[in-house]
């Protein structure tokens, strides 16, 4: 049978469909495939090409990283820090594959980032043989193409945070839940469970979306499909199911159990929790907190803090910031950090469209479409790709367009493979040239065009060059596919037609390769798609206004993350040496020198916190003055000095020193063991920048201040006040219960 007519893979077939020849080599299978081939030398140039430019990325996982690889203890609980005071607030898959990189090559750029780019191509090449399967090897192809050329994708291939390895497992997960639908066989299924656990143990929650639709397509598709018995046949597919959950349990809840069972002062205080609760991290900061509003580090709560994602004319639904210090009003309801407004168009916005919305229309309607064609058919091996792949993109489009916490553009890297199925499919189904294929793919074209007439209209005018083309290949090729052409010719439009509508998404994906990501938060194109990129937060007046830097975002205010670089906060993710400013030719705003303090650049990190030039000094300072761990509020800030070759620093925070409050009783036992010595004074985190309410270290830091010993230090050109603690356990205790 021919892919053609949409068979069920023969067992006897090879993964690539062709009868197996045991001589043949696998170079000659991708041979063979000159598609594949293709596809991957794509992915392969966009993800490696230029890669060390973004040196370590983002500095709070790098540190992580090079913590966890000189210490099996650390690399077991995933601590931020060589002390091991603190976790860092994501599960440790991630880390712990570019730990052992890092363990086998030394800690460097490329050991830390190629292990995220290698992911990217084997993205890429499972997601062609996902669709080839199914739609044909000219289908696979263009989700390959798609999904390799979707810029959200390019951009976490070339960063350390641990999207891509979520993007790898999901699209393996439902690679394996497709084949179980398809054949009935418990083993394919009970590995779909595992990547989901897998997926679960990358970035928690998020992994767990992908159940809903692969459940629903295994129960569709093999209900009443078993021989004999269909009482019998439902219950052994139900225990099946009960396998595949069992596995995912297994595997996705081993950390979180292994770090309940540890005694809390023989691990990391878990960041981003006010209990030192694994539990708490994944229903709360990492779980239903993302969804419901609860910030955990900037929002627009604080009028003196962001300046929150107020466009020209409060384009994100609020006014624009005042130009007033400490202005920057926040945005208008709805509203998230970064993402845009909440919404039915939110996937398309200014905020998020140039990252992944670019085809999206193309991807619905080819939704549709496949849902008139197999009508949900059980016979129809089609269906089940119809609920699996269009089940999780709707999924997880509707939990995205809804999120009002903590949202950043990078998120939608898990909207991306399902619409390069979904593309691919739709192209596969337009070559078959009958009546449904010749509207479907018109109606197809149409749609993908219109979302990235939007997309294009929202990127400042860049690529303008797109737009006839766009309109060109909607109007023409929608007409031309409508008619009954011979299989060359309709392969020839659709072909000439895609081109122009991947030209621009492809384009802006590649100028990625031209320079830094920011350090915390990666995306794909030119550097005005940076969050914090080259004038990504600086507003006209110099990063004080609501409306443009580069992007679209506004700035934070004064005092602790000063518009004009005053006081500790120097550098949040901007150009290499902290000069991320505001407009040309006004003054720097945030990513600014700031009172000689060393910002993060994108190259070498980035981060919420203060500047890390008075923590190297100070671990300086301590190392040669009896040692011992320095703290500060903000992992983030630690991070620097840790890469900056600091093993005696801390953060006690959480990320950025609002998300973690530390009780009284655990800081009185780290200094008991010697594990915490000095505070840094005036490292309160809480105090003055912004947050959504949470206290994070200011009650622990304020206690070090009262009972600690008090020593001024001018030292490599830095005046700071550092706060012995040594000895101070009881004091401390004391002074919690005044």
């Amino acid at each position: 049978m021919s892919t053609d007519s949409f068979p069920y893979p023969s067992r006897t077939e090879s993964r690539f469909g062709v009868p197996r020849v045991a001589a043949l080599s696998r170079v000659r299978q991708l041979a063979a495939y000159p598609e594949l081939l293709g596809v991957l030398v794509v992915a392969a140039v966009l993800n490696i090409w230029n890669l060390t430019v973004n040196g370590t990325a983002n500095a709070y996982y790098a540190a992580a990283v090079k913590a966890m690889a000189s210490s099996w203890h650390d690399f077991l609980f995933n601590s931020m820090d060589k002390s091991g005071l603190m976790t860092v607030d994501k599960p440790p898959l991630s880390d712990w594959i570019q730990a052992l990189s890092v363990r086998v090559f030394g800690f460097n750029s490329l050991a830390l980032l190629l292990p995220q780019a290698l992911m990217g191509i084997a993205a890429t090449g499972l997601m062609y043989d996902l669709v080839r399967r199914r739609f044909g090897r000219v289908a696979g192809f263009v989700a390959g193409l798609v999904l390799a050329t979707t810029p959200v994708i390019v951009g976490v291939s070339r960063h350390n945070n641990p999207d891509e390895l979520l993007v790898l497992l999901s699209v393996a997960a439902v690679w394996f839940a497709l084949r179980a639908a398809e054949t009935g066989r418990t083993k394919w299924l009970v590995w779909s469970g595992v990547m989901v656990g897998l997926g679960f143990e990358a970035k928690m929650g998020v992994a767990l979306m992908l159940i809903p639709a692969v459940t629903l397509a295994w129960v569709w598709a093999r209900w009443n499909a078993e021989p004999g018995s269909r009482f019998r046949g439902n219950l052994r597919m139900l225990r099946q199911l009960g396998l595949a959950g069992f596995a995912a349990v297994v595997v996705g809840l081993a950390w979180p159990i292994l770090v309940t069972l540890t005694p809390a002062a023989d691990r990391p205080w878990i960041s981003g929790t006010s209990d030192n609760s694994i539990w708490s991290l994944i229903f709360g900061y990492n779980g239903l907190g993302r969804i419901a509003g609860q910030a955990g580090g900037p929002s627009s709560a604080t009028g003196g803090g962001i300046g929150h994602l107020a466009g020209a004319a409060g384009r994100f639904g609020g006014g624009g910031g005042g130009g007033a210090p400490g202005g920057g009003a926040g945005a208008g309801p709805g509203s998230s950090l970064f993402g845009g407004p909440t919404g039915v168009f939110r996937l398309v916005g200014s905020a998020l469209g140039s990252q992944a919305g670019w085809l999206l229309g193309f991807a619905l309607v080819a939704l549709i479409g496949l849902a008139v064609l197999t009508r949900l058919r059980r016979n129809d091996h089609r269906t089940a790709f119809l609920i699996v792949i269009g089940g999780t993109l709707l999924t997880i489009g509707t939990v995205f367009s809804i999120a009002s916490g903590v949202f950043h553009p990078y998120y939608v890297s898990m909207v991306a493979p399902w619409a390069a199925a979904l593309i691919g499919a739709g192209v596969g189904i337009a070559l078959k040239g009958d009546r449904a294929g010749r509207v479907i793919g018109a109606a197809a074209l149409v749609g993908g065009a219109i979302t990235e007439l939007v997309v294009l209209g929202e990127i400042n005018g860049d690529l303008s060059w797109a737009v006839p083309l766009v309109i060109v290949a909607a109007v023409v090729g929608g007409v031309a596919l409508l008619l009954q052409l011979s299989g060359r010719v309709r392969a020839t439009v659709i072909a000439v037609c895609m081109a122009c509508l991947l030209a621009a998404p492809t384009t802006w994906a590649a100028e990625t390769l031209s320079h830094a990501e920011s350090g915390t938060f990666p995306a794909g194109g030119p550097t005005s798609a940076e969050v914090g990129g080259a004038g990504g937060f600086g507003g006209a007046a110099g990063g004080f206004s609501g409306a443009f830097g580069a992007h679209r975002f506004g700035t934070f205010g004064t005092h602790r993350f000063g518009g004009f670089g005053t006081h500790r906060f120097g550098g949040f993710p901007g150009a290499p040496g902290g000069t991320g400013g505001g407009a040309a030719g006004a003054p720097p705003g945030l990513g600014s020198a700031g009172a000689g303090l060393r910002g993060g650049g994108a190259a070498g990190g980035g981060g919420f916190g203060m500047g890390s030039g008075e923590l190297d000094a100070a671990a300086a300072w301590a190392s040669v003055h009896g040692g011992g761990t320095v703290v500060v509020d903000s992992q983030s800030t630690a991070a620097q000095a840790i890469l900056a070759g600091h093993n005696n620093v801390a953060g006690i925070g959480g990320f950025s020193g609002n998300e973690s409050t530390v009780s009284a009783s655990w800081l009185a036992e780290m200094v008991r063991e010697g594990r915490i010595r000095y505070v840094l004074g005036g490292s309160d985190g809480a105090s003055g920048a912004p947050s959504d309410g949470r206290q994070g270290s200011r009650a622990a830091i304020t206690l070090a201040e009262k009972v600690g010993r008090k020593i001024t230090v001018t030292y490599d050109g830095q005046s700071f006040t550092l706060y012995d603690l040594q000895g101070k356990a009881a004091a401390i205790l004391a002074a919690a219960r005044s």
